[in-house]
């Protein structure tokens, strides 16, 4: 089910014109990321399509290239290491769990453009959107 919920919100966030926000867990085996761009294990990508090109959202893996620092890169990593998908703009979107962790939430890293949603100490925010 997981790659068609990452599907279905990262749709309907670009339908809304928001900025898709994509939460990484970086140290997964599979995950082809801008190391530099890490913190405590984990890394937010943004996968507007301003911002990346030939975006695959597949059922095993998601990749696009994007350039990080002006250097061109291809970013790759596997559905099961995705922690969250969210709207930059209002913090809407889904988060799930980490398919090594006990069940704990995900924290994510720190980011520049902080979340309202995805915080450690609550819970998200999220709302059935039809």
């Amino acid at each position: 089910m997981k790659p068609y919920l990452i599907r279905g919100i990262y749709e309907w966030i670009a339908d809304n014109h928001w900025t898709a926000y994509i939460l990484v867990d970086a140290e997964h085996e599979s995950s082809n990321v801008p190391s530099q761009h890490v913190n405590d294990g984990k890394i937010i990508l943004n996968i507007h399509s301003d911002a990346v090109q030939q975006l695959n959202l597949g059922n095993d893996y998601i990749e696009f290239n994007a350039r990080f620092g002006g250097t061109p890169m291809h970013v790759s990593f596997m559905v099961e290491s995705v922690l969250g998908i969210y709207a930059k703009e209002n913090g809407q979107g889904m988060v799930f769990e980490s398919s090594h962790s006990g069940g704990d939430d995900p924290a994510p890293p720190k980011s520049p453009t902080p979340s309202p949603t995805i915080t450690k100490p609550k819970r998200p925010n999220l709302r059935v959107v039809k």
